[in-house]
C-alpha cells in the first residue's frame, strides 16, 4: 500500500577542488529559486546524518554542491515525485571547520547559492541529563498562562487573531509570559517544564493547543520566535529548571505549507474519502488483529484538520529525526514529550526513539500512550519484554491507569470492595507488569483531561491528598498549572470539555482583578472560574501546601529511588512506605469524612524500631503509634531515618 518512488540523480557533484570558493562569485538564490531549506542549520561532531530539504520551483533540474571549505560535501541527491523538492545527503567530516558553507545549484552553465550554517557544538551536548525520578514536571499551556507581550497577540503573518473573549480561541499567552513567571514556578518546587507545543499553528480556528503544525522549524509568532524559544530555556536552565518540548509527528495541519504540493504522494496518508482512525492501539499487539484494522489505526487521521504523516515513507521519518535534533541542539532542551505515540507507525517510531537516544544517550521520552490497560501500556516502553519481539526504544510512558484510579478514588468518601482508596492499591498491585517504574509520569490530571479539582469535587482536602501521593508515589510526577491552586472548569455542565479546563491563569493578563502568582493574591478572597467561591486564603494555603512536598521532594533520594510497601485496607485509607538502606518515609491517607486510627502495630514488618520521625509538611517530630488519629481527608508523612 506504500510504494515510495525515488528518482535518483544521475550524479551528485561533490565539493569542487582547484581554487578557492569565492562567494561573491556566484548569485545568492532568490526566494523563488529556494524557498526553503530544512533542517535549517547543523553541527559539526553529530552522530544523526544530514538530509537536507530543497525546496524551490523546479529544483529538481538542478546539479548540487556544497563550497566554502574542506570536509563538508554532496553525498548524495535524490529527487522526490514533485519537481520541486530535492533530498540532498550532506557528507561533514569529523575534522570539517564549523562555519558558513555554501549550497550551490547549477544547471546549463548558471549557479546561484544558498548559504549554510554549520556550527560547533556546545561542550558536553550529548552527554545532558534530562528529567528523571528526582524531578517534578509543571505543565503548561502557553495561551493560557500568562501574556507577558501583549503586541504579539494578533501577528501580520497568522490567521486567526486574538481574542480572549472566545473560549476556543487565542487568548495572548506566550513565551514571555513563562519566562516572567519562573520565580513562581520555582517556589512552587518544579525542576521540569512541560510545554504544549509552540511550533507555528496556522488553523484559521482553534489554534490556541498547538497541536498541529503548519511549520515544523519556527516558533508560532503568537507566542514569540526561535530565538526567544531558546532565551527561555536559558532563562529557565538558571533556575535549575529544565524544559520538556511537545512534539507532535503524527500528523500535522492541513494548512500546513507542504499541502500546496506534496514531496510525494505517500508523504501523508491519503484516503478516497475522509477516514479517522480508529483508536484501536490493541492492533499493535494483539495476535488475532487484523491488518486492515493495524493500517486504519496507524494511518487514518485524528481529525478532518489534522493530517496524518506517513513515517513508513524513509523522507518522512529522515525529516522527522532530524528535526527532533535540531530542536535539541538549537535550543538546548532536555527532553520532549511525543503527543499521540501509538497513533504512529510503530517500527518508524522506535527508530525514531533510537536515532534521538543515540544522538543523546542521558535523554528522556516520554510518550502519550493513553490507555486503561497496563499490559498494554506496558508495552510502549522501551525494553519490555514483548512476546512479538518488538522494543519501542520509547523511555518513558504516562500511567493513565494510575491517573484513573486516583481520580476515581478521592471521589468517593467510602470504602468497600474494589471502592475508594483500594483502587489506588489496586493499580499499584499490578507494577509487576512494567519494565521500568522510574521511567513513568504520574500526575492527576493534564490539559487533556478533566480538572483534578473538579473530579474531588471543588474539596481542598481531597486535592491535598491527591498532590501527597504525587509527591510520594514511584515515578515522576507532573502536575498542571492551576492544579495545585484547585483550578477548577469555567464550564461544570462539562468538566471535560477542553476550552473549559484550559482557564487562562488569574494574573497572568494585564488588568486582573487577582494574581494568584503572587502571595498576596493568593492570600486574598478569589473566585474560581465558575464562580465559586474559595475561601479567604485557601488559594495560599494549597500553594504553600504543594511547595513543601514538592520542596522537600528535591532532596528525598528514598522517594526517587527508594522501594515500596503498600498495605490493602477496605476502609477508604490507604498506607504505604517508601524506603532503602537508610531511610523510610511513612505516608498514610485518609479519605474518609471521619477520622480514622493509624493501626501502626500492622505494619510491623517494616516500622520495627523506627524512631526520631519528622512530620514532612510540618518540619515536626511526630512519632507514629496506634493511638495517632488522622483526621478526615487529610494525609500524614512522616520521615524517618535508620
Amino acid at each position: 500500500m506504500k510504494k515510495i518512488v525515488i528518482a535518483l540523480a544521475a550524479s551528485a557533484l561533490a565539493a569542487c577542488s582547484g581554487p578557492a570558493f569565492d562567494p561573491a562569485s556566484v548569485p545568492d538564490a532568490t526566494v523563488g529559486q529556494v524557498t526553503r531549506v530544512e533542517p535549517l542549520s547543523w553541527w559539526v561532531g553529530m552522530k544523526t546524518d544530514l538530509q537536507l530539504l530543497v525546496q524551490g520551483a523546479g529544483i529538481s533540474e538542478y546539479d548540487v554542491a556544497v563550497e566554502g571549505g574542506s570536509g563538508v560535501s554532496v553525498e548524495k541527491v535524490s529527487k522526490a515525485e514533485s519537481p520541486n523538492y530535492l533530498f540532498i545527503d550532506v557528507k561533514i567530516a569529523p575534522d570539517a571547520a564549523p562555519g558558513t558553507y555554501y549550497i550551490v545549484f547549477s544547471k546549463d552553465g548558471q549557479s546561484f547559492k544558498y548559504p549554510y550554517e554549520i556550527a560547533a557544538r556546545e561542550e558536553g551536548s550529548a552527554e545532558r541529563r534530562s528529567f528523571t525520578t528526582a524531578d517534578m514536571v509543571y505543565l503548561i499551556m502557553p495561551d493560557r498562562f500568562a501574556n507577558g507581550d501583549a503586541s504579539n497577540d494578533s501577528t501580520e503573518n497568522t490567521a486567526e487573531d486574538g481574542n480572549r473573549a472566545n473560549p476556543n480561541g487565542r487568548h495572548g499567552g506566550d513565551i514571555q509570559g513563562v519566562i516572567d513567571h519562573l520565580d513562581y514556578i520555582s517556589e512552587l518546587g518544579a525542576t521540569y517544564i512541560w510545554t504544549t507545543p509552540f511550533l507555528e499553528d496556522n488553523d484559521p480556528r482553534g489554534s490556541y493547543h498547538g497541536y498541529a503544525a503548519s511549520d515544523y522549524y519556527h516558533i508560532d509568532s503568537r507566542f514569540g520566535s526561535n530565538e526567544l524559544y531558546k532565551e527561555l530555556v536559558d532563562k529557565a536552565r538558571e533556575k535549575g529548571i529544565g524544559i520538556i518540548m511537545d512534539i507532535v509527528p503524527n500528523h500535522c495541519s492541513y494548512v500546513h505549507w507542504w499541502m500546496d504540493d506534496l514531496p510525494f504522494q505517500d508523504w501523508i496518508h491519503q484516503f478516497d474519502t475522509y477516514t479517522g482512525t480508529n483508536v484501536a492501539f490493541s492492533t499493535n499487539m494483539d495476535p488475532n488483529a487484523s491488518s486492515r484494522d493495524l493500517y486504519i489505526q496507524e494511518s487514518g487521521w485524528f481529525v478532518p484538520t489534522m493530517v496524518d504523516m506517513n513515517l513508513d515513507n524513509p523522507y518522512v521519518l529522515k525529516y522527522f529525526i532530524q528535526w527532533g535534533v535540531w530542536w535539541i541542539e538549537y535550543s538546548g532542551l532536555n527532553g520532549f514529550r511525543v503527543d499521540t505515540y501509538p497513533y504512529n507507525e510503530k517500527n518508524p517510531a522506535a527508530e525514531w526513539c533510537k536515532a534521538i537516544m543515540n544522538e543523546y544517550p542521558n535523554f528522556n521520552i516520554v510518550g502519550e500512550c493513553w490507555t486503561s490497560s497496563i499490559p498494554q501500556l506496558a508495552y510502549w516502553q522501551g525494553g519490555n519484554a514483548n512476546k512479538d519481539g518488538f522494543d519501542s526504544h520509547l523511555p518513558s510512558i504516562m500511567d493513565f491507569p494510575l491517573h484513573d484510579a486516583l481520580r476515581d478514588a478521592l471521589d468517593e468518601d467510602y470504602g468497600g470492595w474494589g471502592a475508594g482508596m483500594s483502587k489506588v492499591y489496586d493499580i499499584l498491585s499490578h507494577d509487576f507488569v512494567y519494565h521500568d517504574l522510574s521511567k513513568m509520569l504520574i500526575f492527576p490530571g493534564n490539559h487533556d483531561t478533566a480538572r483534578i479539582g473538579d473530579c474531588v469535587r471543588k474539596d481542598p482536602r481531597a486535592l491535598k491528598l491527591a498532590m501527597t501521593m504525587m509527591a510520594t508515589m514511584r515515578g515522576i510526577p507532573q502536575v498542571f498549572a492551576g492544579d495545585e491552586l484547585m483550578f477548577v472548569s469555567a464550564t461544570p455542565e462539562n468538566i471535560g470539555d477542553h476550552p473549559g479546563l484550559r482557564v487562562d491563569f488569574p494574573g497572568g493578563w494585564e488588568g486582573d482583578p487577582v494574581d494568584l502568582f503572587t502571595d498576596e493574591g493568593r492570600q486574598a478572597q478569589t473566585h474560581n472560574t465558575d464562580g465559586l467561591k474559595v475561601e479567604k486564603g485557601q488559594a495560599a494555603d494549597l500553594f504553600n501546601y504543594v511547595s513543601r512536598l514538592f520542596q522537600w521532594r528535591k532532596t528525598a533520594d528514598v522517594i526517587h529511588n527508594g522501594k515500596t510497601l503498600h498495605f490493602m485496607t477496605r476502609d477508604n485509607t490507604y498506607a504505604y512506605f517508601r524506603y532503602d538502606e537508610n531511610n523510610v518515609v511513612f505516608v498514610y491517607i485518609n479519605n474518609n469524612l471521619d477520622p480514622v486510627n493509624v493501626p501502626w502495630s500492622y505494619y510491623s514488618e517494616i516500622n520495627e524500631g523506627l524512631q526520631g520521625g519528622v512530620d514532612v509538611l510540618t518540619g515536626e517530630p511526630f512519632e507514629v503509634s496506634d493511638a495517632t488519629v488522622v483526621a478526615p481527608k487529610t494525609a500524614l508523612v512522616i520521615e524517618y531515618k535508620k
